[in-house]
Parts: structure tokens; C-alpha cells; sequence
């Protein structure tokens, strides 16, 4: 995968791809009398974005470190361009992405960052842009260093995941699309909207990146359901459109939890247990989950 994808030319023909998709769905909402913004939950998000893409740029190097020292003891040496390396990288890297978006629902540490995504209450594509500022302190890029190992060079991993993300930048809508027979093999923004949505039978479910067969080989599949609307938003905790509020609110709970444990194996399960799992609880900490237990405070639309 060549550099050249991530010069400023080509990410500005991006950004403006994207914006200039953002307001045709805007525009096709208002003339359908569909509610599918709040613009201050889209300003939000995009204040969210450029805090991520500053914290991106300024972890790329230590990013970069672990993946060129795993590429240097590599396991295999082939020509990267070649149709078999490229049909390889790309199912290899849908599935460890499967495995780790679906780690960032069930590890609470992980779900820190990844809950950023699942915090708006309007699913559409200033959505898509609303990633967490702290994946690499969650340890998101680990799940990616076996493709270096096996062989495939950095930049064609990070090349691949890009794709991965522009073709998910589409399937964050309302937008009544279907694919037809592909909704069988592809992520769809019908399957996705299943996945955002916190309606109960709707968590944990979809983990697909581009691809949705991973879901449907491991069990986690599902079909909306049909006798209730699809609800967005973190299911428990009060929206906020405040960007730190946003982009630290889980990891300032979650730090407050950890401090209010008495034994070392409770902090461990308040940190890395699945979101929301039973803790030993002193009795107001028990009541006030119990309030709490029709919307369990982990999962947005997981």
C-alpha cells in the first residue's frame, strides 16, 4: 500500500468528500421531514474529530515504533502488491478487526475510548467522525501487530485500516439503503444501525468492519427488530455536548469506581470486566446501580 494515501493532498480530497456528503444527508433528511441531526450534537462531533486527528498526529511516532519492530522480525517475506497478499491483508484485517471491536465493548478499558463513538443520540455521518481520543492508551493498535509479524508491511496494515474507516464513514446513516443480496457478506447501514442502537436486544452485536460474515460465523448477528424503534445514545448516562465530557466521561467513572474498590481483584474486574459487570458493592454503591439496572450504564448502542 503506497505512503502516498496519507499525504495532506490526498486527505484533504477526503475531508471535503466526506463534508460535502455529511450536508447532501442533511439536506436529504429535511426534504424527507426526517429527523436525522441535532446540529449541536454534530458540532460536538466534530470538535471531537479534530481533537482525535491532533492526537493522532502526535502519537503517530509511537505508534509507528511497535509495528516497525515487529515487521523487522517478521515472519514472512512476499510481494505486498501481489492479488493474494491483498485478498490476505484484507480478511486478515477484518478479522482482527472484528475481534477488536468487539473487545472494545466487552473490556471496560477499551470501552473507555470506544464509547466516545456510541455517545451521540442522531446515527448519521458527522456520527462516523466521533472516535475516541485515547485508543492508543487502550491499547487498540495491539490487535493489529500480527499482520506485521505474519509479514505485511506497516504502512499496508495502516493503508488497509484506512479503507476499513472510509467505507464505515458511509454506513453511519439513516438513509434508507439497502444492498440487497450483499447485506449477506458486507456491513451495511442496515446491520449498523443494529449495532448503534441500545435498545436491549441490540448490544453486542455487528462488530463488522466492512464485512459482516465474522458476526454471522461467531454468533453475533442480528437483524433489527421489528417491533420497536432503533433508540441511540449510551444507555444510562445523560447526554452531554461537551467535548471533554465526552471524550473522558467513561474513564473519569471508571477511575472513580477503581478508587471506591477495597480489594485488588474488585479494581481489577472494575477496569477489564465487560461494562456494567457485577462488582461487591458497598450498599449505597449497590443502590445506586440498582437504579440504574433497566439501562445498564456500559453499553450506547454497542
Amino acid at each position: 500500500m503506497p505512503a502516498q494515501i496519507f499525504s495532506p493532498d490526498v486527505r484533504l480530497t477526503i475531508l471535503a468528500t466526506a463534508l460535502g456528503f455529511m450536508v447532501l444527508e442533511y439536506l436529504l433528511g429535511r426534504l424527507a421531514s426526517h429527523d436525522t441531526h441535532d446540529l449541536r450534537e454534530s458540532a460536538a462531533s466534530f470538535a471531537i474529530a479534530i481533537g482525535q486527528n491532533l492526537v493522532k498526529s502526535a502519537e503517530a511516532l509511537v505508534v509507528a515504533l511497535p509495528f516497525a519492530f515487529v515487521h523487522q522480525h517478521r515472519l514472512l517475506d512476499f510481494i505486498q502488491t501481489s492479488p493474494q497478499a491483498l485478498v490476505a491483508l484484507f480478511l486478515g484485517s477484518e478479522f482482527f478487526y472484528y475481534w477488536h471491536h468487539r473487545a472494545a465493548h466487552r473490556i471496560r478499558w477499551m470501552w473507555a475510548t470506544h464509547c466516545v463513538h456510541h455517545s451521540t443520540t442522531k446515527l448519521n455521518l458527522t456520527a462516523a467522525v466521533r472516535l475516541g481520543w485515547t485508543g492508543n492508551v487502550s491499547g487498540n493498535f495491539l490487535f493489529f501487530l500480527p499482520l506485521a509479524w505474519i509479514g505485511f508491511h506497516p504502512f499496508a496494515v495502516l493503508g488497509m485500516l484506512a479503507l476499513n474507516l472510509m467505507y464505515q464513514f458511509f454506513i453511519h446513516t439513516e438513509l434508507p439503503l439497502r444492498l440487497g443480496a450483499l447485506e449477506w457478506i458486507l456491513n451495511t447501514p442496515t446491520h449498523h444501525r443494529v449495532h448503534h442502537a441500545c435498545n436491549r436486544s441490540c448490544l453486542d452485536r455487528n462488530y463488522g468492519g466492512m464485512l459482516i460474515v465474522f458476526d454471522r460465523l461467531f454468533g453475533t448477528f442480528a437483524a433489527a427488530p421489528r417491533d420497536q424503534p432503533l433508540r441511540y445514545g449510551l444507555a444510562g448516562v445523560s447526554p452531554t455536548l461537551n467535548p471533554i465530557g465526552i471524550a473522558f466521561g467513561e474513564w473519569f467513572a471508571m477511575f472513580r469506581d477503581f478508587s471506591a474498590c477495597t480489594s485488588w481483584p474488585e479494581r481489577w474486574r472494575t477496569l477489564f470486566a465487560p461494562p456494567g459487570a457485577p462488582r461487591r458493592l458497598s450498599r449505597r454503591r449497590r443502590d445506586v446501580a440498582a437504579s440504574l439496572l433497566e439501562f445498564p450504564t456500559h453499553h450506547p448502542g454497542e
